[in-house]
């Protein structure tokens, strides 16, 4: 029985390091929900959740569903924020 408690002890550990060495997600940049086009934070804290290693915010819940439905036109706006927000740094540099 203490042996079993030690086991379970022991992967406990192991599994709670594997989560730790996750790779951080790649930032979503854009200051509005990419599905609805409200202002980020204008309806509360805006709802995040993650999609192929990448974060991604909506102005609400309910916008998820919106977003299942053709991910690939909502995730091109992030991307194309991330483009923008490249720009932006260059500039920055530069100055």
């Amino acid at each position: 029985m203490i042996l079993t408690g030690t086991a379970l002890l022991a992967l406990a550990v192991v599994t709670a390091t594997a989560e730790d060495k996750k790779p951080a997600l790649k930032p979503d940049k854009l200051t509005t929900c990419p599905v609805s086009g409200e202002k980020l934070g204008e309806m509360g804290k805006p709802y995040i959740f993650e999609y192929k290693g990448r974060e991604v915010k909506l102005c609400c819940p309910d916008c998820k569903k919106d977003f299942e439905k053709d991910p690939a036109k909502y995730m091109k706006k992030i991307e194309a924020a991330d483009k923008e927000a490249a720009k932006d740094s260059k500039k920055d540099a530069k100055n």
